[in-house]
């Protein structure tokens, strides 16, 4: 498929940074229909994205941002990506650890 533009990118970070879409995909694996809802609503800013695209796009930001973190949690501080601090506000909190140490 073609290359997601930053815009793109950003308007597919707002949609998963719904409390609601966060939860539902929390709590499943089969999540083709989330990402319907996802690529609907990306369609209304006018982005043309399917279902499969959006779901591999969430994956690979969802990866890359792990790989960031851990690397950033080990003292690497030269690791970085490019919407970092937006997905550190959706996945930042998913686990009990990484949750106690961002209350100091």
């Amino acid at each position: 498929g073609k290359h997601w533009t930053v815009n793109e990118v950003r308007a597919l970070i707002r949609i998963w940074s719904d409390k609601n879409i966060q939860q539902q995909l929390e709590g499943t694996v089969r999540n083709k229909r989330i990402f319907e809802q996802v690529a609907a609503r990306l369609q209304k800013f006018g982005i043309d994205r399917d279902w499969k695209q959006c779901r591999t796009k969430y994956k690979n930001l969802k990866h890359e941002y792990k790989s960031v973190k851990s690397a950033q949690d080990s003292g690497n501080t030269s690791k970085t990506m490019k919407f970092f601090n937006e997905l550190d506000a959706i996945l930042g909190h998913c686990t009990m650890e990484q949750a106690s140490k961002s209350d100091n």
